[in-house]
């Protein structure tokens, strides 16, 4: 058992999961936000919105069907993402309905363009791509060099038109470049603070995502070093502007958060080298209690997943559950706002698992390459 060098959470001591469970979907990349219409949207990719519960390999038959999707050149397609709504009120109860059209967009230099950092923010939905590579084998699974985000496309239709983001991967928002230093905000998310972020602390939309500093560092985009946070006031004209854009930079002597506008600045809010990976954070308002799910695949088949809370979004995070193996290959794991309880003590887990042998039993039951969403008890 790995031993996390973190404190232990002393007003969350208990985390399990009930056992209720269900599954939508065969696609992955599943992380929605609660929007002001009350439904939920989401990014999705590699697979199709179908309604069998078992997995279905990609075909070309079903285009019209299941309106397939992947997020490298493969198959005859160009990389693309996809876009969905979830409309309803019961984990157990759900539609997912998807949004056309599929939106094309090249990685070059890279070979994969995946979703990342997607929120619905009075009416505009800000949607957010980031990149990988496989050093010149595009068939490798791993995707092991963790690219840059790109920047963001704009819906202000919730998700039936968008416009392109103006920034190309080879001059992403950020200025990353794998090769020349290690990605530091790699496959990054929202803060989720609820419908419509109803419980932002400042009005500004966070962000969070794991790199690595280290010339040597297996820095993927399941695995990283450290975990790493910015922030914006969310806009059309700001979203793709970096001035806009501040950086966490540390604390200054009296523990206060200190931003800087220069990406140069930025410092982690969590390390633990090797042990990082991806990372999301919710709001629980009825605990006033930040919740962060972190991911890390050490190799396939074998991905651990934590649950860290806190009472500033900054820190001191202190560890509540550590499952290893958990999916056994979990990813992509995130707390939903809509599905907190009004006492903040059971919500509903989202993530994908099990990548690469899609038809593999899942640990825990139920885990598979879908939407996949779990009930959590907390006390």
């Amino acid at each position: 058992m790995k031993i996390p060098p973190f404190p232990k959470s002393d007003s969350i001591t208990s985390f399990k999961l009930t056992g209720r469970f269900k599954n939508y979907t065969n696609a992955d990349t599943w992380y929605p936000t609660w929007a002001d219409d009350d439904n939920l949207y989401s990014p999705w990719t590699d697979g199709y919105i179908l309604d069998e519960p078992e997995y279905i390999p990609f075909d070309d038959d079903k285009v019209e069907e299941g309106y397939p999707c992947n997020s490298l050149d493969i198959f005859g397609r160009k990389a693309a993402t996809a876009q969905g709504k979830i409309i309803g009120d019961d984990p157990m109860n759900l539609e997912v309905i998807n949004l056309k059209p599929r939106i094309e967009a090249s990685p070059k230099p890279y070979e994969g363009r995946y979703p990342a950092g997607s929120l619905v923010y009075n009416g505009v939905w800000y949607y957010g791509t980031y990149c990988v590579d496989s050093d010149g084998h595009p068939t490798l699974p791993d995707w092991v060099t963790l690219g840059p985000l790109v920047g963001f496309r704009i819906s202000h239709d919730y998700g039936m038109t968008w416009e392109e983001s103006p920034l190309p991967p080879d001059k992403p928002l950020f200025g990353e470049n794998p090769y020349k230093a290690k990605v530091k905000m790699g496959t990054p998310h929202f803060v989720d603070f609820g419908k419509n972020m109803e419980h932002s602390p400042d009005g500004k939309a966070y962000f969070v995502g794991h790199g690595s500093v280290r010339e040597d560092a297996d820095n993927t985009w399941i695995r990283g070093d450290q975990i790493y946070m910015a922030r914006v006031t969310p806009s059309i004209e700001t979203i793709n502007d970096v001035s806009a854009w501040e950086f966490f930079a540390g604390h200054d002597g009296n523990s206060t958060a200190i931003w800087s506008n220069d990406f140069a600045d930025i410092k982690p809010i969590l390390e633990w080298e090797g042990h990082l990976g991806c990372v999301t954070i919710t709001y629980n308002a009825p605990l006033k209690k930040y919740i962060m799910a972190i991911s890390c695949g050490h190799k396939p088949k074998y991905y651990d997943t934590m649950f860290l809370e806190a009472d500033s979004l900054t820190g001191e995070w202190r560890l509540i559950r550590y499952y290893e193996q958990f999916g056994p290959t979990a990813y992509f794991v995130n707390i939903p706002t809509k599905f907190i309880s009004e006492d903040g003590k059971t919500f509903w887990i989202i993530y994908s698992a099990n990548w690469d042998e899609k038809s593999a039993v899942g640990d825990p039951e139920g885990s598979q390459y879908s939407l996949s969403i779990h009930e959590v008890q907390i006390s």
